[in-house]
């Protein structure tokens, strides 16, 4: 619920509105629930052993979506204004940029056996 118009200081016939959004209690419990499932599947994902750089990509992909869940429901972004969501969109993509290349040198590289 928006709070009254409070007119400005310098000229009464501007309305300044209060742009708080406020969240309900449920939104956060459902976003605390979406975590801990996503937590369970990061901890079944560790004990699972897949071919490749399946672990690392399985595991990075759910760290990437809890990330995405904090930004957008702690951080208030999805109820930020349009260019606030473009600069955040902005940043997770240039996140999205750094782990590609950081997969792309993971991937390539010659890995050898431990010397013991």
């Amino acid at each position: 619920m928006a709070h009254p118009p409070i007119h400005a200081s310098d000229n009464p016939d501007v309305e300044i509105y209060d742009t708080h959004h406020i969240v309900p209690v449920s939104t956060y419990l459902v976003v605390f629930a979406a975590l801990m499932v996503l937590l369970i599947l990061t901890l079944g994902a560790a004990m699972v052993d897949l071919p490749g750089p399946g672990n690392i990509i399985v595991a990075v992909t759910i760290a990437m979506i809890k990330a995405l869940i904090v930004v957008l429901y702690f951080m208030h972004v999805r109820y930020s204004s349009r260019l606030v969501q473009v600069f955040a969109g902005a940043a997770f993509f240039w996140l999205l940029i750094l782990f590609a290349l950081t997969m792309a040198d993971y991937a390539t590289r010659g890995w050898t056996e431990p010397v013991r």
